[in-house]
């Protein structure tokens, strides 16, 4: 059992609720920065619970800030905790927000989990978390909702959207004029699934490049030829056919 779930597990303080197989992934992403002098936002403050887990995990260097649309949820406020009321698919809001706070070492969206909410946040605040910092949205499971807007393979669910991620990471591998390097490609290390959980770990990312070493004892690579195979799988890649001869 980790710090996390000890407390959680023995948390007499204000309401916490999460799924029980969240406290291992933090602890697996978050574990890195106890006792720094970090910056967090967490979006949907709910109860304030776990504003104060993450006080007594991080520790007294820890700045921590809130997001909540319940204007009660101000109430909680105390020693590095900050909270700020309004909605984030809000980008006037989430504006003002970004010229409040410093930059972020971790953002983590526990919001309202709807669709459109959690995409206007990333796209509004990815680029306000540092370079090796952490993104974590939770709860994704609401993309397979339909009173939150998702749907299994439903196009606007954040699931969807999000796969887009993995081919930005490879992009510096691309054939394609629909997919370049961008912004993404050059500061996303690393994208991570879980149930329920999606988290990017952010780090300055440069143009790949392979090396060799030792002797070959054969032609390697061997030669490519233009070949009708050749041609032919390439056009087939341009149309987007999933059909390649082998």
């Amino acid at each position: 059992m980790n710090q996390l779930q000890n407390y959680f597990k023995n948390n007499n303080g204000r309401l916490i609720h999460k799924w029980d197989h969240y406290f291992e992934i933090y602890d697996k992403h978050f574990s890195r920065f106890k006792d720094t002098e970090i910056v967090i936002l967490e979006i949907g403050v709910s109860q304030g619970g776990s504003l104060q887990m993450w006080k007594d995990y991080f520790g007294d260097r820890a700045k921590i800030y809130g997001i909540d649309i319940d204007p009660r949820c101000k109430s909680f406020e105390e020693k590095n905790i900050e909270i700020f009321i309004g909605s984030q698919s809000d980008k006037k809001f989430l504006k003002e927000v970004i010229e409040k706070i410093p930059k972020l070492d971790i953002l983590i969206d526990d919001g309202g989990h709807s669709m459109k909410q959690q995409i206007v946040s990333f796209e509004l605040l990815f680029d306000h978390i540092k370079e090796n910092g952490v993104y974590f949205c939770e709860d994704c499971h609401t993309s397979y909702w339909w009173q939150y807007g998702g749907g299994f393979k439903r196009s606007n669910s954040f699931i969807e959207y999000s796969k887009n991620w993995i081919d930005k990471i490879n992009a510096f591998h691309s054939k394609s004029r629909n997919l370049i390097v961008d912004k993404f490609t050059q500061t996303a290390k690393s994208i991570h699934y879980y149930d329920s959980i999606v988290v990017i770990e952010k780090g300055e990312i440069n143009k790949p490049f392979s090396s060799k070493t030792g002797v070959a004892g054969f032609e390697y690579p061997p030669n490519k030829k233009i070949t009708f195979k050749n041609i032919t799988n390439r056009i087939l890649g341009i149309l987007r056919i999933p059909f390649y001869i082998d």
